[in-house]
């Protein structure tokens, strides 16, 4: 792996200028006529919500200021070296809307989108054009945007949201509309010979109580009978229909509606606390990645750089072993530790390659992306550890998520007291006719015994309320211990840099003096692979020490629950390593 090497502070852009001298020129003229403009787009995923469509374009536009135009410059072009981890030159770099999406003002056509990395189908989104080469910032505006984790909140903090638009108009007077209208037909045979004997019977028994018995007096009863039938056949048909108003209206619900309306609203502060956890573990997530891919990218070139320094003294005692000067043993050993570098380093591209993938996959794009922000340490001291817990006590959204657990825990305890109360509603309904009738008044209604028992319910909130408590209490004492823990690790990544500034400077020294001390004779190829070996492993663990600087600082930042706080840091640093991607 080859790159071009951006600035760096005095003394470890020195050693490493010195280490890579030798084979700079030799391998700068096969790169000048690679391309300067070449404009490569990755089509990403932009998951929006339908109905916030206007925050979504709000959040492109700020990506758009943040994100220009990049080229690479002559300069770079002339001393790059070709990368073995990715074959495509530096690009240049833009994000905009793709123009297959409509455009007009403040408006772009939203579509269903096919996602590159999981290949499923996403309602709601537009696709966005990704220059392969980011800086930290640019990756953190576009993982905003990408983030399938984050979008996902997002919708659920609105369906939150609208769930307490609909309890708003929970005690609002319900009018409503009563219209019927109905068809009959009936066709029936009534058996009437049981009412006929009956009525036969009873008018015989009562003319035989009031009238006594006269001879030739006719019966009462069958002169009746007669006239009535054995049975009756009944046909009806026809329709009817009709129409109503009708009203209810809850005037008095002793606090129900508001206890509803509040928990669901703390169920929102809740939602949205999830989400900026969520939110905070992503800018860590994406700090990890884009810096491990740095400090990957470092080794492979170091590995690369050290293979191109055993070439040399390979070749050196070759000439060497035929002129007499060293042994079979001395050549066999170069060449040995030639083929270990070569090793080493196609080990160290793979490393490289993998981490950048998973960069990549992070940020959902088709192809890789090549980091251009350095890995950084700052000599500066940090401000006390009780700043940032100060910090951390003020913004962390776990405090928050507690809080609006407590808020629950307080309506719903209200909405339990409310069991003692009476209900009082108002109602009325009338008949739209002719002659219409109507009917009004108001109802009170108390809950006397039975259902949900009053007292427990009370208790189990105020059991809430203590539980929410004593888990503020818990989640604060471990929040003030891991800002310290971070606090302790930046620090000591911060000396380990430093005081690794010295090795590193001795080790490349020690190099310089084997490689001459080898063309005079005084040493052999195999002590100049224990010096390069040296050398490397020093540069290598100063990487690996900024790279836990780096790590260690988002990790405090992200406990004090002000992540983006990382990129004050990081522009104030005054230590950078190299940049081997760069615009």
């Amino acid at each position: 792996m080859k790159f071009a090497l951006s600035t760096l502070s005095t003394a470890v852009m020195t050693i490493t200028l010195m280490s890579i001298a030798a084979t700079a020129s030799a391998r700068a003229s096969e790169h000048m006529n690679e391309s300067q403009n070449e404009m490569i787009a990755v089509n990403v995923t932009q998951i929006i919500d339908a109905d916030n469509q206007n925050n979504a374009l709000s959040a492109l536009d700020m990506v758009n200021q943040n994100i220009t135009s990049k080229t690479v410059s002559s300069k770079h072009a002339a001393s790059a070296k070709k990368s073995s981890i990715n074959e495509v030159s530096v690009k240049s770099a833009t994000i905009r809307v793709d123009s297959t999406s409509e455009v007009s003002g403040r408006q772009a056509a939203l579509s269903t989108l096919i996602d590159p990395i999981t290949h499923k189908s996403i309602e709601n989104s537009y696709p966005l054009e990704v220059s392969s080469l980011l800086s930290l910032e640019q990756a953190q505006n576009i993982l905003l945007q990408v983030s399938p984790k984050i979008a996902a909140n997002q919708a659920a903090i609105a369906a939150s949201e609208y769930q307490t638009d609909a309890l708003k108009t929970i005690d609002h007077p319900l009018v409503f509309a009563r219209v019927s209208a109905t068809t009959y037909n009936l066709d029936a045979d009534i058996d009437l010979s049981s009412l006929k004997n009956g009525i036969v019977n009873d008018i015989n028994n009562g003319v035989g109580d009031i009238i006594p018995p006269i001879p030739d007096l006719p019966n009462f009863g069958e002169l009746v009978g007669e006239r009535i039938p054995d049975n009756y056949e009944l046909k009806r048909s026809g329709s009817t229909a009709g129409a109503g108003l009708g009203v209810v209206w809850p005037i008095y619900t002793a606090g129900r509606t508001a206890a509803l309306t509040g928990a669901s609203n703390a169920r929102t502060q809740e939602a949205v606390a999830d989400s900026i956890l969520d939110k905070n573990e992503l800018y860590n997530t994406l700090i990890e990645r884009y810096f491990k891919a740095q400090l990957a990218i470092i080794a492979a070139y170091l590995r690369d750089d050290a293979y191109d320094t055993l070439q040399q003294t390979d070749h050196m005692a070759q000439r060497l072993f035929e002129e007499g000067f060293i042994s079979r043993v001395d050549r066999l050993e170069a060449q040995s530790a030639l083929a270990d570098a070569k090793s080493e380093s196609v080990n160290a591209n793979n490393d490289a390659r993998l981490a950048m993938i998973a960069l990549q996959r992070l940020l959902r794009t088709e192809y890789r992306i090549k980091p251009r922000t350095p890995l950084f340490v700052s000599s500066r001291p940090l401000p006390d550890v009780s700043y940032f817990q100060d910090l951390a006590l003020t913004n962390h959204p776990g405090l928050q998520k507690v809080a609006a657990k407590r808020a629950q825990a307080q309506q719903l305890h209200a909405l339990s007291d409310t069991g003692y109360k009476p209900t009082v509603m108002l109602y009325g309904y009338g008949q739209i006719e002719k002659d219409p009738s109507w009917v009004a008044g108001v109802s009170a209604s108390w809950k006397l015994w039975g259902g949900l028992d009053k007292t427990a319910s009370l208790a189990s909130s105020n059991a809430k309320i203590r539980q929410a408590d004593l888990s503020e209490i818990e989640v604060s004492d471990n929040l003030l211990l891991l800002v310290e823990k971070n606090w302790h690790d930046v620090n000591n990544a911060q000396s380990r840099y430093q005081a690794l500034q010295s090795n590193v400077e001795l080790a490349a020294e020690v190099l310089r003096l084997r490689r001459l001390g080898l063309q005079e004779g005084l040493n052999t190829p195999v002590e100049i692979a224990q010096a390069q070996t040296q050398s490397l492993k020093a540069r290598t663990e100063q990487a690996q020490a900024a790279y836990s600087y780096v790590q260690s600082l988002a990790a405090l930042m992200q406990s004090c629950g002000t992540p983006l706080a990382f990129n004050a840091y990081l522009n104030a640093a005054d230590i950078r390593l190299p940049t081997l991607y760069d615009k």
